[in-house]
């Protein structure tokens, strides 16, 4: 692949592809429009060069905005090459990907260029779920274009040139773009809307070829596969130390310690991502308390609760790997709800959100609690009572409606310190561990920490065949 700073549409169309695979198609397709002297003005492709070609083997359809023609901005034709891409792929079911670079919407066709926006949102909108769809953003993608960067499965951004917003940084009241450059890849990897930010165009693109590698080609393909070649009886004698930064517990527990994180810089109090075990992809989710780096440093603590913005997070990943036959693989960690004034605004709706996706959702599902799970919060986190398949718990597990020293001072108001000890320990013996969970049969398993990736494995490898019917509608409204 190619290294190069500056890329051109057509360099990085064939830098993504395996060598000589692309296939151009609609090369002479241009403008119709001669308003406002157009005719006088050469657009080879109209801006955009689309085709099909191959990554790793695979097929996929392409396209790349081309910011020397006519500053790549979306006119009619423009638009009708990319649905026409769209069309292609749903009929053969592959993934599309969108290459973003242009000025956005051509002034001189206006309601053309309009009409334009709305063919592309509605193929987008079409193909949701049916096919992978991924955007990369490498220069300008603002207005409407963001809104398709935002109808994408996944969105790429380049670190250092690439501008993604729906309203310019000087456009925004208060606001200017050197007080907060909010259309910069370092604004928008916090909002959400990015899941990979990337230092070059080069390290984009390689990124969305690992991404490729993992997922399925389409919503009826079980699943993505590789051989493995990693001991599926592998233990984790340090899984116990992982437990606080949960990212490296999952690199601990995956095949060969393949790890691909999505939205790393938004909720990061939520590890969203795919793991692969015995050379299955899988979706994996995950409570954090701690963020830590290589040393094992602490660089940043969280409280354990589960937010809006992580609810938001997971939930959207819990629908993508639903929508493609994606098991889901959570480890809980979760004593309750943020309890801030902000977060009172929001924090209901977004966990329902998230217990309905997990509840809605078909897939292979697996939950091993490795810390506290206490109140509804827990309950919302791929629970056995929301529909997990299977519920392992490690030894320490709390499990409850709250922590025993609470529990105990709200029943014993009125009694002495001493009692409410007492009382405490009793409370946590008979109400929140494990143990007493796996006794009415809300935990199938208690096992030890470093057991967790063989569990794992064969909880997926029993559940591979699982068929699950949902009452017929023609879809929720939460």
């Amino acid at each position: 692949m190619s290294s190069t700073a500056q890329l051109s549409a057509r360099e990085r169309i064939t830098s993504l592809l395996d060598d000589n695979s692309f296939v151009e198609v609609g090369a002479l397709v241009t403008k119709r429009t001669t308003d406002f002297n157009l005719q006088q003005t050469e657009a080879p492709a109209d801006g955009v060069i689309t085709g099909y070609g191959l990554v790793n083997g695979n097929l996929v359809y392409i396209y790349s905005q081309d910011a020397s023609s006519l500053g790549g901005s979306v006119g009619e034709m423009h638009a009708r090459k990319i649905t026409n891409l769209y069309d292609l792929a749903l009929k053969v079911g592959a993934p599309v990907i969108g290459l973003l670079d242009s000025t956005g919407l051509r002034l001189q066709e206006a309601t053309d260029a309009l009409n334009a926006f709305g063919e592309i949102y509605k193929k987008a909108a079409l193909a949701s779920g049916v096919i992978p769809q991924i955007t990369a953003v490498f220069g300008n993608c603002g207005g409407g274009l963001a809104q398709l960067a935002a109808l994408s499965d996944f969105c790429f951004m380049e670190g250092k040139q690439a501008r993604l917003f729906i309203n310019s940084p000087n456009a925004l009241a208060g606001n200017y773009k050197e007080k907060n450059d909010t259309a910069k890849a370092a604004y928008q990897s916090k909002s959400g809307l990015v899941d990979y930010v990337g230092d070059s165009e080069a390290d984009v693109l390689n990124k969305i070829r690992d991404l490729l590698t993992i997922l399925p080609s389409n919503n009826e393909e079980d699943s993505s596969y590789d051989e493995c070649s990693d001991d599926l009886n592998r233990l984790l004698p340090n899984f116990s130390s992982e437990i606080a930064d949960s990212k490296k517990a999952l690199i601990d527990i995956s095949d060969n310690n393949y790890f691909f994180e999505i939205k790393a810089d938004y909720a990061k109090e939520m590890v969203t991502g795919f793991i692969r075990l015995n050379g299955m992809t899988v979706g994996a989710i995950a409570n954090r308390t701690e963020l830590t780096d290589d040393s094992g440093k602490v660089i940043e603590r969280f409280d354990g609760t589960l937010t809006t913005a992580g609810c938001y997070k997971a939930e959207s990943f819990v629908n993508f790997c639903d929508a493609f036959n994606i098991p889901v693989l959570t480890l809980t960690n979760v004593n309750g709800y943020k309890a801030t004034v902000e977060e009172e605004k929001s924090i209901a709706i977004a966990a329902s959100k998230l217990t309905y996706a997990f509840s809605e959702a078909t897939v292979p599902k697996v939950n091993i609690i490795v810390g506290k799970a206490y109140g509804t919060a827990y309950v919302t986190m791929n629970s056995k009572h929301i529909g997990a398949d299977l519920v392992f718990a490690l030894p320490q597990a709390q499990i409850g409606m709250m922590e025993p020293d609470l529990a105990a001072q709200i029943m014993y108001e009125k009694e002495a310190e001493g009692v409410r000890k007492e009382k405490a320990a009793e409370y946590a013996a008979l109400q929140s561990s494990a143990e007493a969970a796996a006794k009415r049969g809300y935990v199938d398993s208690i096992i030890e920490p470093e057991t967790v990736r063989k569990h794992a494995i064969y909880s997926f490898e029993m559940l591979f065949t699982k068929s699950e019917s949902k009452p017929y509608k023609k879809h929720g409204t939460v």
